[in-house]
């Protein structure tokens, strides 16, 4: 629908947004470009928002802190809407799209650097365990009983599923994009045919995921994933209190990583007694309780219960704005006229 706009890309490499909904999103996408300006003030931002977000950002004067403001189609305003089409959405020649919900914490010249490999991919880890896609509790167990996962690999001829976590994703090939793109939307399309459970039966969500339909596509194609967890040079690291230090403002972040990936995933637990016993017990084991103190790139609040610094993070950096505290953000630094 776009292919005519992006023939021209604007830009060697930028970085996209996309916000719809409640104001509020667009307010974390603000925040999150505040956080992205502390280290890289040259590569340019775009914002594929509702028209109605456009013109918030008019009445605020805030336009500046976009490079490119492009309005987001009604029937692309959801999570599947815009994911399922980010070939439509390729500014620039290479391309980071970003959810809004996250805070960068340092300079990402060196993770442009290690995407170069690939045409496309998104962040995840290589398999994915039965709660991807599925039941967030014990019902998991029936899957796990009856094979669902397995069925639904061996019924569309799959030999693996990786987990994607799609808070990062990268494509600077077009034509491979759009395959991508489009085969994720047959995928969820045969939802009924598949183990998966829709995202909007979980707390807190109210829109489909386009998580496990990207990941059938990505593995139908044989394309990799980005690994996900890589220690220090990790691309994004989940906030979890107990596991995060830093000042209100996120300028300074240290995460607790714990080498084991088994004993990390416990960070999803939400009981604090029950994930600390655990984490103590498998420590019992030679390298389990192994961990190391890092700063990912981008801090991912993913997580519903751990979204409130975030929160408390966004309305205060959008009430500064407003009052003019980030003149210097606010005045157009002509980033896409330079590259020309």
């Amino acid at each position: 629908m776009l292919r005519s706009v992006h023939q021209q890309k604007l830009a060697p490499e930028g970085y996209v947004y996309t916000t719809y909904g409640h104001t509020k999103y667009l307010k974390h996408a603000v925040a999150s470009v505040v956080s992205l300006r502390r280290y890289d003030n040259e590569r340019p931002v775009a914002l594929v928002c509702v028209e109605r977000h456009k013109k918030v950002l008019e009445d605020h004067n805030l336009s500046g802190l976009f490079d490119v403001i492009h309005v987001l189609d009604p029937d692309r305003a959801s999570i599947v809407g815009f994911k399922h089409n980010v070939h439509d959405y390729m500014f620039f020649e290479k391309n980071i799209y970003l959810d809004s919900d996250i805070i960068w914490c340092k300079d990402p010249d060196d993770l442009w650097l290690s995407f170069e490999p690939y045409d496309f991919t998104i962040t995840g880890t290589q398999i994915s365990d039965n709660f991807f896609g599925g039941p967030k509790n014990l019902g998991v167990l029936k899957d796990i009983i009856f094979q669902r996962r397995r069925r639904t690999l061996n019924h569309f001829g799959l030999t693996y599923l990786s987990r994607v976590q799609t808070g990062i994703i990268y494509a600077n090939d077009y034509n491979l994009t759009k395959k991508v793109c489009e085969l994720a939307a047959k995928m969820l399309d045969r939802k009924h045919e598949t183990h998966f459970r829709s995202r909007t039966m979980e707390h807190g969500r109210s829109e489909e995921s386009c998580e496990w339909s990207m990941a059938m596509a990505m593995s139908k194609l044989d394309l990799p994933v980005y690994p996900w967890l890589q220690g220090h040079s990790s691309p994004q690291l989940d906030y979890i209190g107990d596991y995060t230090d830093h000042d209100p403002d996120f300028e300074y972040v240290k995460c607790k990583y714990y080498c084991d990936q088994m004993v990390y995933n416990f960070r999803g637990i939400k009981i604090k007694w029950l994930r600390k016993l655990l984490t103590k017990v498998f420590s019992l084991f030679p390298g389990k309780g192994d961990y190391l103190i890092t700063t990912p790139y981008c801090l991912h609040f993913g997580w519903y219960h751990q979204k409130q610094p975030f929160f408390e993070f966004s309305e205060r950096t959008w009430n500064a704005l407003k009052e003019q505290k980030f003149e210097a953000l606010m005045q157009p630094k002509n980033r896409l006229e330079k590259i020309r």
